[in-house]
């Protein structure tokens, strides 16, 4: 058995070193492999993880240009020799030392999908924009898709590579947890949760924001209900492609303007 981590990440350079010897000090139940997959942040990660790449510890690897969380963890799973797959964010939210603990149901052929969820208890420094919209987007998929988690938009997602050959992912970008969670469920396999650890991030920002949040809930509506519809994918890209990045220039313009006023 094999254990491939996925680790995308944009603009962690204050990160990425650390997790990596985080990830190297765990005694994992099962051989593992990482890869990194750089989505083309503005300085080369090769740069600060040039001696874990030239002593083969990971997989590398740099996208030209800056695509999207999904298609990182895409292209990141296409390199991935192993059985069960697990998303590692760069930005250090999660701790890796809770993986082995998630691969337990797994490797008890208990479930083929396990998900950890920070709101076992409270998460810390979590704002309460992104607690209630986290929140929200559970409970819509728990309605239309008829199933009892509590947290959709974990990044600590673990399944096999079963789970991977019968979906089909085509995320770009924040997408990618709804799209990958109503896929599973639409392809009969159930998702165990258990808690995990959760911290706020340190450095940086949060690049998610509402309009993911709103995208997210249209790739609910249409995996469950129309995933096959010329039409719903056409006004998705729309929104997606156009009136997303609209809204998004537009807010950043007010934003400024009123800061410039203050």
């Amino acid at each position: 058995m094999l254990l491939s981590i996925i680790i995308p990440c944009y603009n962690e350079e204050d990160t990425i070193k650390d997790l990596l010897h985080e990830l190297f000090s765990i005694e994992f139940p099962i051989n593992r492999e990482i890869i990194v997959v750089d989505d083309g942040s503005n300085i080369n990660h090769k740069e600060f993880i040039r001696d874990e790449i030239n002593g083969n510890k990971i997989k590398f690897v740099r996208l030209s240009q800056n695509q999207g969380k999904g298609i990182a963890i895409r292209i990141g799973l296409k390199y991935a020799s192993g059985n069960i797959f697990v998303i590692q964010d760069a930005d250090f939210e999660y701790f890796p030392g809770d993986i082995p603990i998630l691969l337990e149901p797994i490797l008890n052929k208990e479930t083929e999908v396990v998900y950890g969820t920070r709101f076992a208890t409270s998460p810390k420094g979590m704002s309460k924009f992104h607690y209630l919209a986290n929140m929200l987007l559970t409970k819509i998929t728990n309605f239309i898709y008829k199933i009892n988690i509590t947290d959709m938009e974990t990044g600590y997602k673990l399944f096999t590579r079963r789970v991977l050959e019968r979906i089909n992912l085509k995320a770009r970008e924040f997408e990618f947890e709804p799209e990958i969670t109503a896929k599973i469920i639409m392809n009969g396999f159930k998702i165990k949760e258990i808690p995990i650890r959760y911290h706020y991030r340190k450095f940086g920002r949060a690049k998610i924001n509402w309009l993911d949040g709103f995208e997210g809930l249209l790739v609910l509506i249409q995996q469950r209900f129309c995933p096959n519809s010329g039409l719903y994918q056409f006004i998705y890209n729309i929104y997606k492609f156009h009136i997303k990045k609209i809204i998004y220039r537009l807010t950043k313009f007010i934003s400024k303007y009123l800061h410039l006023r203050v």
